[in-house]
């Protein structure tokens, strides 16, 4: 039988379909009438491997213990079925000489997670942001020099992976993503450029990294792990769930969690002591009569929609928008109301408040929307980081920010997570998803340790809206267990 990698699957010739289950259970081989052969996603080589080779293993003992007993060549001939012959032609992995190894000494908890990933060499690492995750992988590439794809979910973060693998290694990694093409045996890149491109790279690392894992069991991202042939590989997280339910996919794609960190194991150790504090608020007058009409008019449509189809979705309403003009007025109300929460005057009063309590220390502001986020800028003169921004305006931006140009800085979402961040211990979120995970990762941003500092996460809510069902849902979480919670007052 020939093994080869074809555009990200593996190809097996000349191979009977009665031997597959036999030489490969488990292995979800499809026939493919163009080329004659069988085909199985290229994720599924080491486990064509294993299995081939236990096959032998199993022929091979069977034979020595035959030839011991002095069976005759009869009984040899009964022997049960033997694997043939495999041709492996799939890898093609490149050589790693690291120039240089330049390690900070790992934490104990970086230790384990070191100690507990090599034992199976696949599988996800989940420790809480500021944590040393990227100290951990990098250990794991120091120790055992293979070829390796490091694969981020933003161009910012692959080139923070090069800078890290350039000063800690030596290494000048490849570049695959932002308009370059330029493939090391160690490389960087990012979870759409992976997809793009791993048909023609699947065969060529050893090791897959991917940073913030929880991205990649999107239904198009899972291709980068689909379509590689890697035996090792290492998932990195500080919030493994999603909210679909598809970090169960996990397991298959990179392997099951091997070593998992809790947040409450390093506040105040690894990690800055910290507090979350609520601050409720109220809209306007004008603008709580303007956001219970909007509610109320996207209600009704919902409600008379489901008295003809009591199945009718949210889902089914967005659909419609373009045929039906009531559904898009209705999607359109739904929009402004969120616009009016979102932006709500009294947001920007307590942020000019709080401002005040924090004067000399660096803020960051996390925002839900783009618009919010610029109406901070404007209104107090400080920079705005979104995802168009470009390289040389974020680093600029973060620069000044370290170096105290800039008093705060506001984001909407590309800050998040993974992002290098100067020693900030003030977060004031205006607004944002229901996602624990992004919860998590904001509060994440202020925990580096820095000193005794404690870092505080200011939450402003508006009460009355959905505001308060989606904080409710983000604060479930174990590091929003102890939040404080302020007495509100109406707005003037």
């Amino acid at each position: 039988m020939r093994l080869t990698f074809s555009q990200g699957t593996l190809l097996l010739e000349a191979a009977r379909s009665a031997e597959l289950p036999i030489l490969f259970p488990g292995v979800p081989w499809q026939y493919d009438s163009r080329s004659s052969g069988w085909r199985a996603d290229a994720m599924w080589y080491p486990v064509v491997v294993r299995r081939h080779r236990q096959r032998w293993h199993d022929a091979a003992s069977l034979g020595e213990s035959l030839e011991r007993e002095g069976a005759s060549r009869m009984a040899r001939a009964a022997e049960p079925f033997v694997a043939p012959i495999l041709e492996d032609y799939v890898t093609a992995w490149g050589h790693v000489v690291w120039p240089k190894i330049q390690l900070h000494s790992l934490r104990p908890e970086q230790e384990a997670a070191v100690l507990a990933w090599s034992q199976t060499r696949a599988g996800c690492v989940v420790m809480p942001t500021g944590t040393g995750k990227t100290e951990v992988a990098l250990a794991i590439m120091a120790a055992d020099p293979v070829s390796t794809l490091v694969v981020a979910p933003v161009r910012d973060l692959m080139y923070q992976w090069h800078r890290r693998i350039l000063a800690t290694l030596g290494y000048d990694a490849g570049i695959i993503g932002d308009s370059i093409y330029r493939v090391n045996a160690v490389s960087v890149t990012t979870y759409d450029s992976a997809c793009i491109h791993m048909e023609r790279l699947g065969n060529q690392f050893q090791l897959l990294i991917f940073d913030e894992c929880h991205h990649l069991p999107g239904v198009i991202r899972r291709d980068a792990a689909r379509m590689s042939a890697a035996p090792f590989r290492l998932g990195l997280t500080a919030t493994r769930e999603r909210s679909d339910g598809r970090h169960v996919d996990l397991d298959g794609l990179i392997g099951p969690v091997v070593y998992e960190l809790p947040l409450s194991q390093v506040k105040g150790r690894s990690l800055a002591d910290y507090e979350v504090v609520k601050i409720p608020i109220h809209l306007t007058s004008a603008e709580q009569a303007r956001y219970d009409r909007l509610s109320h008019e996207v209600r009704q449509f919902m409600i008379a929609r489901r008295q003809d189809d009591p199945h009718f979705s949210w889902e089914r309403l967005c659909a419609e928008t373009a045929l039906d003009p009531a559904a898009r007025r209705a999607l359109k109300a739904f929009h402004v109301k969120a616009s009016i929460e979102d932006r709500a005057t009294e947001k920007l009063r307590i942020l000019e408040d709080l401002f005040r309590l924090h004067a000399g220390e660096p803020c960051l502001i996390f925002t839900g929307t783009n618009a919010m986020a610029r109406d901070v800028s404007r209104r107090f003169l400080i920079p705005c980081l979104l995802s168009h921004c470009r390289k040389q305006e974020r680093t600029e931006v973060l620069r000044g920010l370290e170096d105290g140009t800039y008093p705060a800085l506001v984001a909407n979402q590309v800050l998040d997570e993974g992002v290098d961040l100067p020693a900030v211990k003030v977060a004031i979120v205006l607004g944002g998803q229901a996602s624990k995970r992004q919860a998590q990762q904001r509060l994440g941003r202020i925990l580096r340790k820095s000193g005794n500092a404690s870092a505080i996460l200011y939450e402003v809510v508006c009460v009355d809206t959905t505001e308060v069902d989606r904080s409710r849902r983000r604060r479930s979480s174990e590091p929003y267990a102890e939040t404080k919670h302020l007495r509100h007052r109406p707005a003037e």
